[in-house]
């Protein structure tokens, strides 16, 4: 995990860094702010819960009214499954994403649309030692059975900046078009526990966050 962080973090301070060196009105901008994620699968039921972000991104002009953000972005995301009993069993998952984003400016350095894919990089999802051997509702899993997911997905990026040059509000909304879920898939002890279905999920993700750009 540590080695494939360092990989992306090199690609895109180079990629970025290249972009400022030669590119009339680049920005590196510092962001953060909070998530709200949700799944969105038939296997279970799911509820959205806040997380976190934060990163960095590397505007650059691209050709009239356009431009091109390279970014990447540390991720704290949560959401929740429910069990038997109806309660609540919050799943927390890290990483890092990277972003390619073409960005049209509405109002020039005030308003942008921005919209791309975005690569996401991620651990085995994290839950609470008292909610481990929890039973998932409509199936026979314990809550700590489908934790080691696919480390590797895809999301398409849809958001809006409002501001000035130096300080932004970001509003911005991602849905992940790949499986997330697909790994436990090669386990069918997993699939049998539940109900002999195949593993489906897509995550999606709401953040809001002030860039601050240098």
């Amino acid at each position: 995990m540590k080695k494939k962080i360092s990989l992306l973090l090199l690609l895109i301070s180079s990629i970025g860094f290249a972009q400022y060196g030669y590119r009339d009105g680049n920005r590196i901008g510092i962001s953060a702010g909070v998530s709200q994620t949700t799944l969105f699968t038939d296997n279970f039921t799911a509820n959205p819960e806040l997380g976190f972000a934060g990163g960095l991104s590397v505007r650059g002009n691209y050709y009239n009214n356009w431009s091109m953000i390279y970014g990447m972005q540390f991720f704290s995301n949560n959401f929740s499954l429910e069990s038997n009993f109806d309660q609540k069993i919050k799943y927390n998952l890290q990483g890092v994403k990277v972003r390619l984003l073409l960005s049209y400016n509405v109002v020039e350095d005030h308003v942008s649309l921005d919209f791309g894919p975005v690569l996401q990089v991620n651990g085995k999802m994290k839950v609470a030692t008292s909610d481990e051997n929890k039973i998932l509702k409509g199936t026979l899993l314990q809550a700590d059975q489908i934790a080691d997911i696919s480390t590797v997905s895809g999301n398409f990026y849809l958001g809006v900046s409002a501001g000035s040059r130096t300080i932004r509000a970001v509003l911005f909304y991602e849905y992940g078009f790949t499986n997330i879920l697909n790994k436990l898939n090669k386990d069918d002890a997993l699939k049998l526990l539940n109900n002999g279905d195949k593993f489906k999920g897509n995550l999606g993700c709401i953040n809001g966050q002030v860039i601050i750009n240098l």
